[in-house]
Order: C-alpha cells, then structure tokens, then sequence
C-alpha cells in the first residue's frame, strides 16, 4: 500500500491536519531568509530549493508562525459582522508564508532526512502542534464561525461554500473549540506530546530502515536479476553486497532469491524495524500514542479515537469501516490456504524438505506462477523501462484529459535525481510536476504524492505544484529497470498527482486530494489500470535492448495470471487495517503493542504462513502522524470505488473512451471535496457503488462467504 503526504492548505486547514511534517524553533534573524519570501520564477513561482539552509529553518518557523497568529487575530478581532467572506474566505487566504515554509521542510524531513533534520523535526513538531490548537481554541476566532455557520443567510452561498462553511464550523468543534477552559488545557499538552512522539516515531522507523544485511559470498545471492544487484553493489569494498532494509530491495530477494537462509535473514531483518529491543524500539512511543489518542477522544465526547477519525469520512462509523473488512477477510483466508497448499506442494515435489514459512512465501508464489501460467516476472522486467513508462503515463494523461508535460530544466531541485515537467491543457499552463524516484539515505520508504502548492482561485488562479516520490533501486549505470509492482506503484502515485493538477477548485482547503482520507486513494488506484491497456503496453512496455512491444503472448500471461496470489496480497493488506482498527477501539486501556499484534492475529485466524503488511512496530501510516489512524482500511473502502468504476470501462471495451473520461474529469479528478464524494461516484457511475465488484476484482466468490 502506498503513502500519501499532502501538503499546502491554508494555514488554518493546516493546523487542523495533523500530518503535515512541520517544524519551528529558535530564534534567529530572519530578515534575508528566502524560504520566508514569495516563490519567484516560472508559473507563479516554484520551490526556491538553490537556497534552502537547514540551520534557518526553525527561526524561519517562528516568524511564519508569528505572521499568521498576526493575520488570524485580524480575522477574529474584525469589527464587521462575520460573514462567509470576511471570516471563512480570510481563513482560506491566511498563512501563506507558513505554507510556504512547511512545504520546504516536509521535503526534507521525507526525502533529505539528515544532518541537523531530525533534531529539527523533534524540536518544532511539538510547537507546530501548539500553533494548531492556538487557532482552533481562539474562542473569537470559533465565536465569528459560529455566527457564520448559524446565520439563514447561509442558505444563498453556492453549494461548495456551504460545504466548506460546514467543515470548518466541524472542524473547529472536533478540534475542541466548544470545550471548557481546562479542557482546552489538556488537549493542547495532548496534541503537543502526540506530535513529539510522532516525530520520534517516524526517526526511529528511518534509522531501521536505514541498516542493511551485508552479504560477502556471490554464492547467497543466486536467482536475484542482475540489475538488482548492481544496485546492491558496495562502491567502497569489492565482492560486497548491501541490501538495505526497504521494501522495494527485500521483496525482489525474498521473491528470487534461492538461497533460502538469505531470504529468511532479510525478512527477519525487515519485519523485526522497530521491535529490536535496542534504542529504535517504538513498543513505548506506540503505547503511549494509543493512550493519548483515546484520551483525546474522550476528552472530545467520542467512544473512541476510530469514532473521532471516521465522522468526517465516507465510512462514517467503524461498524461500516468493519463490516466490508470482514466480508473480505474470510474469502481471502481461504484463498491463502489454496494458494500455500500449491506452494507446498511444488516444494514437495522438488523435495525440498521444507514446510512454507513467511520468508519463502513470494519465492515459491513465483513458483507456482511459472508453472500455472507459464509467467516469469523477470522476462517481464526487460520491458519495464522507467523512462519509457513515465512517458506512457504521460501519454495516457493526453489522450483522457488533454496534458500535456513539458521538460523543465531550469528551475531548481533539491537532488540531482529530481526531474520537473511543466503541465498544460489545451495548450494553456495548469500546474508543475515533479518527479523524485530513486531510494537513497534519508528518504523515507514506500512511495507518495505531495502538493508543493494547492490549487486554488479566490483572487486569481493559483496553479498547482505536485510531486510524486518513489524508492526505485538506482544502478551504478545504465538503463533504469523496475518490476512489475513498481510500474503499478508509478501509475498509481501519478493518480495521485492527477487529482491535484486537474483540479479546478476555488479555496485551498476543497482542492485536489484534499477530500475523505477513505476516498482519497480512489482516483489512484483507478489509474493503475491504465498500465495494462493495450495501448499504453503496447507502445511503452518496449525491451529495453531491441525497442520492441512485449510480445502478445507474454502479455497475455500478464493479464491472465492478474488475480492470483490475490490471497496473499489481501490478507497481507487486511491484517494491518483489522489490527489498525482494533488497536483503536481498545479504548483508554494499556496496550503491549507486540502482545496486543499477537493475540488479535491469532484471534482473526491470520495464517501462520504470512505477516502483515505493516506490523505495528513499523506502521508509518498509524503511528508518524494521525493520517491513517483507524483509517488504514480506507485503500479497501476506496477499492471498492475502483473495482465498480474500473468496469464501467470494462463494459465500454476501452479506456479512453472521451465521454466516460470527460465525466472521471468532471465528478472525480477536478471536483476536490466541493461535493460529497458518494454524489461524485454516483454521477460518474450513474448509481451507488457495487461493492461486488471488489469481490469479483480480487477473483473472490461474490455469494456466500
């Protein structure tokens, strides 16, 4: 599953979201800082990256924090009576500086994690968090909300105003506004020790993943593809291999590697970040994370932190949330039983001795996948040329919505891998894309989308700067090759960044991926199927050697063998949003994070095959920001949109098929939160979603369980 970072909301829409990696700190003389000025060059002005210092970010925190109190005390202490414009819309254009600040350091904190950053982060998280809760408790600031949010003249805003006035109004009432003097104490020490102990949370999860398994004798790493261990290769000592502890360098090892101690020692090494018992164990910082976010909860008037989490979201309650994860579970554990028994026996018949453990799961996987469909993944991988495929995404983009991308080769980068295309629409300039790919030290794992600056248009358009950021294995030289799942990743963090640049919003705070977190990764996960039409295979997925198509027949095998080892991958997804959710509805109770993983896995029937995706000690989804807390469930809920909207295409026979791709544009990508997005999904598809659909994507029986 894939990480998600949006960043560039209004300052106040900032403060009551909870993921922004953010930092403020000493004082200092700010007066020639340039992260504090308006962004200059091309497109309304890009990042300033050229002239970034490190050592001046906390005082330049300070001073963005202190110009933003400034303008919400204008805002709260206004003589005219509140209205949607003088209030809501002033709350919208606040804090640009602070925005522009958070983006510069959230790039570092995610992607140049080193030096001086992580210290940083630790300080200034915690004073970010105060900033938050000072906006949020500012009872004149709540007091002219309320009288908007009250007031029948409402009733003529549009419909996207009255929705973003309602959030608001919620927002500052589920933040805590409504709470007695005391009250509004606790909460704020709460969310200051919280964002402490996220930023913890995050440094000790990267220095784990920053550790590597040395391998010395060529002879361990027999059956993992050349290109890999290019990248693997030591540029200090000969004959040496590091694999670093991601998961885009563990999965090819534990799915080709036949040595089988090697696999287990890299499995072992990546399931155990974060419960070594040595000074990265997060078992504390989780612990005490639950008790402070059920305490908030409580302290708010909700059951629990899944009751507080979910309100706003399409799921509403956990019980709705719950219901579609456990009509799922049980036909996903039954296909993992199929599925090992064909891997056992295989390993049977080639006398192996063994019996299937969680390290040899996705080696005799492909296995079996070789000997049903005749399909090896590493005959696959000469076609999967990362350039070629970005151009395919690209290309995919013009022919549904008209983009086009244009190099850019002049405006500054943070690294030498980071690549930057203007972006247009019929001939006329929406937005920036910037691409980041590669794995190195200090970037965090998996892959994500950011918004550098969100779109808007209050007083004039503003365009959008997104990024997409990956963790491919770069080698030494040559042709840069990815897997399978890579390539699905890449189309999939570009869904992402297709929902910030086609947006076509008004304020800040309703503008691209900004909607319910359990909605936000359906845009995504829908454009992962554009990577297996023909045309884009056909015309991308080109060797790399001869510039010849992956021939038919391959191709075929691709497409055929799509459903299987769906067991494992859902089970493998499942796991960690069931635990996700149970941790949550625990309640004010003291969790041993490892004992609490334990039992409710054996209590769900986990196979004893298997491991969850993300356990609890590494969930970065759960534990370094509030972001998908008693949420990870939402990649499901919003495949169940996918698997629906997928075959309305489906039953047209192609993909870019011009009405149905005006109508995604339309209800889907450049909408933002300005409808409910059941309402979107209903006027795309025609109806409510048919949660089947997910069931039949999965190749799972759709009667009865």
């Amino acid at each position: 599953m894939i990480g998600l970072a949006i960043g560039n909301k209004s300052a106040f829409a900032q403060a009551q979201d909870k993921d922004a990696n953010s930092a403020v700190g000493k004082n200092q003389n700010m007066t020639n800082n340039e992260m504090l000025k308006p962004w200059s060059g091309p497109l309304g002005g890009v990042p300033p990256w050229d002239k970034v210092n490190p050592d001046e970010f906390v005082g330049a925190f300070e001073a963005a924090i202190a110009e933003s109190k400034t303008e919400i005390e204008k805002i709260a202490n206004s003589s005219e009576k509140p209205s949607f414009e003088n209030t809501i819309v002033e709350l919208e254009k606040s804090g640009q500086t602070l925005n522009r600040v958070t983006t510069l350091f959230s790039v570092h904190s995610g992607n140049l994690n080193v030096d001086s950053i992580p210290e940083i982060e630790k300080t200034v998280a915690p004073m970010m968090a105060q900033y938050g809760d000072w906006v949020t408790q500012n009872s004149k600031l709540f007091e002219r909300v309320k009288a908007v949010f009250e007031d029948p003249a409402k009733e003529k805003l549009s419909p996207a105003q009255q929705r973003l006035l309602d959030d608001r109004y919620k927002d500052f009432v589920r933040g805590g506004a409504a709470l007695d003097a005391s009250r509004k104490s606790r909460l704020g020490e709460i969310n200051k020790e919280l964002a402490s102990l996220f930023a913890d949370f995050n440094q000790k999860v990267l220095k784990e993943e920053q550790t590597e398994v040395i391998v010395t004798d060529p002879k361990e790493l027999t059956g993992i593809p050349e290109s890999l261990l290019a990248g693997f290769a030591s540029s200090e000592k000969e004959s040496q291999w590091a694999i670093l502890n991601t998961r885009s360098a563990v999965e090819p090892v534990l799915t080709y590697g036949t040595n089988r101690q090697l696999r287990e020692k890299v499995w072992r090494a990546f399931v155990s970040r974060g419960d070594n018992n040595n000074e990265n164990n997060t078992k504390d910082v989780i612990a005490k994370i639950l008790k402070l976010r059920a305490e908030r909860a409580q302290l708010l008037g909700y059951l629990t932190h899944a009751h507080w989490r979910l309100e706003p979201a399409m799921a509403k309650t956990p019980e709705n949330a719950m219901g579609l994860l456990m009509e799922v579970w049980p036909k996903a554990v039954q296909r993992v039983k199929e599925e090992v028994a064909d891997m056992q026996a295989l390993a049977d018949r080639e006398k192996a001795g063994i019996k299937i453990e969680p390290w040899d799961y996705r080696f005799y996987a492909e296995k079996v996948r070789k000997e049903k469909y005749n399909l090896d993944f590493n005959e696959v991988k000469p076609y999967l040329q990362l350039d070629k495929l970005v151009d395919g995404m690209f290309w995919s983009a013009g022919q549904l919505f008209d983009l086009k991308f244009h190099p850019m080769t002049d405006v500054p980068v943070y690294h030498e891998d980071v690549r930057v295309w203007s972006v247009t629409k019929s001939g006329e300039p929406i937005g920036m894309f910037y691409f980041d790919p590669f794995a190195r030290k200090g970037k965090r794992s998996g892959a994500w989308m950011s918004a550098y600056r969100a779109q808007q248009n209050i007083d004039k358009p503003v365009l959008p700067i997104v990024s997409n950021n990956c963790n491919y294995i770069k080698p030494a030289s040559g042709t840069v090759l990815i897997s399978w799942d890579d390539a699905v990743t890449l189309f999939h963090e570009f869904g992402h960044g297709l929902h910030g640049l086609m947006s076509n919003c008004q304020y800040p705070s309703q503008s691209g991926t900004s909607v319910a977190r359990d909605y936000v990764e359906f845009p995504s996960q829908l454009f992962e199927h554009w990577l297996t039409t023909p045309e884009v295979m056909n015309n991308f997925a080109v060797h790399f050697e001869t510039g010849k198509p992956m021939p038919k027949d391959l191709l075929d095998k691709v497409q055929k063998a799509g459903k299987f080892n769906q067991g494992f991958s859902t089970v493998e997804y499942l796991s960690s949003a069931l635990i996700d959710m149970k941790l949550h509805l625990a309640g004010n109770v003291d969790i041993v994070p490892s004992e609490f993983e334990k039992k409710t896995l054996t209590d769900i029937g986990m196979p004893t095959e298997m491991v969850m995706r993300h356990r609890t000690s590494q969930f970065s989804h759960v534990f370094s920001s509030d972001g998908y807390s008693a949420g990870y469930y939402s990649y499901m809920w919003a495949d169940a949109l996918t698997a629906d909207a997928a075959e309305a295409f489906d039953e047209l026979g192609t993909y870019f098929d011009k009405p149905a791709a005006e109508k995604l544009k339309k209800y889907v990508f450049s909408v933002g939160d300005t409808i409910d997005p059941a309402e979107g999904f209903r006027q795309f598809r025609g109806r409510d979603v048919d949660t089947k659909a997910l069931l039949r994507k999965r190749g799972f029986p759709v009667g009865a369980k």
